[in-house]
């Protein structure tokens, strides 16, 4: 095998094994406060909501030190001990116990910053200039599959159901571990790279090789790798870039329903794989891609706007007395939840993308600032989003998404400058 074909090989491996994990990760999430209400008569006390604040909250703290861990551990290593907590936060709900539902929140939200910071690494490490827009749409094509098979089985199976039966929880959460641990294991069928560097000299795929070093030697890279993580968080492009990290951080927080899972389903994923793969190919670089994704937001959000009522929000579970500018329309809906949906990929897809292409030699210090901002503002997004009446949220979204999208043109042509005046074709990048 080539070493081109061993890298693209890599990455399909990668993004599948996402998709397992997620699979079964978001799936549980999506069902978790269902299942946790029907067990409010039992000896489990646990809240999904707070589930979700430590999750988030240790996930933000933990992105300053996972470069570290990646740095010692190898990014291979890292991502299967951190599929193995994943695992066992879903295996909680088999036979759920309060201390064991908390306790699992923690871990994985130390397991979710390693495994997204390893997970830079690697797409950057199997990627060049040349590749590294195809690479991160097909990730991403490949991590939003996951919405598509434990979303349909839950939207079908339990649609209408108030309550869950003890057999059902068990037989899905079994399903959903035995998932994400096929997930995990995939992950060893990476290959790791031939180190074509002279002797002694560095590479930042030394990192995926798994190398054996001395155990002065890993809390030597263990520490360069937190300075060099607190040294980039304020260069200019990162501090640029993380005004658009942010904009996808909030748009994560978004509240979910039946129908969001649909337009994840047919749109994110769609979308994921198209605009990754027309990027290689763009003679304008990522901004175009960023500027429809911009555009089918600024639709959605008006949409929205006429479509529901301003408390929506925060209304009760029982329903609103307040009325929209229009007749509430279940086909708007749906269409702006497409609009959102194709709107996410254009952003993520072109992040991942430029990240591995101006850090290719500190993918894993950049990508953990990446999911340190990102978490820290979907962590605020919740928050106000219980208090925040509809247009307030949509305004914040809307202001944050220009200038969002503004820092973004702004580092790309930057990114183009530097490609032009080495003399390379701005439209490989």
């Amino acid at each position: 095998m080539s070493p081109e074909s061993k890298k693209l090989f890599n990455i399909i491996i990668l993004g599948v094994s996402f998709m397992f994990i997620f699979t079964a990760f978001q799936t549980c999430g999506n069902i978790a406060q269902t299942v946790i209400t029907n067990l409010n008569n039992t000896d489990f006390h646990g809240s999904g909501y707070t589930s979700m604040s430590v999750i988030y909250g240790v996930f933000s703290a933990s992105n300053l030190l996972s470069p570290s861990v990646v740095a010692i551990v190898g990014p291979q290593l890292s991502m299967v001990v951190s599929g193995i907590f994943y695992s066992l936060y879903i295996a909680v709900f088999i036979q759920p116990a309060t201390w064991a539902f908390y306790t699992a929140s923690v871990f994985i939200g130390i397991a979710a910053a390693v495994l997204w910071t390893a997970q830079g690494n690697c797409l950057t490490v199997n990627s060049d200039e040349n590749t590294i827009g195809r690479n991160s749409g097909v990730f991403w094509a490949l991590l939003q599959s996951s919405l598509f098979f434990g979303n349909l089985y839950i939207y079908f199976a339990w649609q209408g159901k108030t309550h869950i039966s003890e057999s059902d929880r068990r037989t899905v959460f079994i399903a959903l571990t035995v998932i994400s641990l096929v997930g995990t294991v995939l992950f060893f069928l990476i290959r790791k790279q031939e180190d074509t560097k002279a002797p002694g000299e560095e590479d930042s795929a030394n990192e995926i090789l798994g190398d054996s070093l001395s155990a002065q030697n890993k809390m030597t890279r263990a520490v360069a790798a937190f300075k060099k993580s607190i040294k980039l968080s304020f260069t200019k492009e990162i501090l640029l870039l993380s005004v658009t990290t942010a904009y996808t951080g909030m748009k994560q927080a978004e509240s979910g329903s039946s129908v969001r899972a649909l337009y994840l389903i047919f749109s994110t994923h769609t979308g994921g794989g198209i605009f990754g793969l027309l990027s290689k190919n763009s003679r304008f670089g990522r901004n175009p891609v960023v500027m429809l994704g911009i555009v089918v937001h600024f639709i959605a959000f008006y949409l929205i706007f006429f479509n529901m009522p301003n408390d929506a929000p925060v209304a009760p579970m029982e329903g609103t007395d307040d009325v929209a500018y229009m007749i509430p329309s279940k086909e708007v809906a749906i269409f702006c939840s497409f609009l959102l949906g194709l709107g996410d990929s254009c952003f993520n897809t072109q992040l991942l993308s430029i990240l591995g292409f101006l850090y290719s030699e500190d993918s894993a210090p950049a990508f953990a600032i990446f999911k340190f901002v990102q978490s820290i503002c979907a962590a605020v997004a919740y928050f106000y989003s219980n208090y925040f009446l509809l247009q307030w949220q949509l305004l914040i979204m809307v202001v944050v998404g220009f200038f969002g999208t503004i820092t973004f043109f702004t580092v790309e042509w930057e990114a183009a400058a530097a490609v032009a005046a080495r003399g390379s074709d701005y439209s490989s990048i």
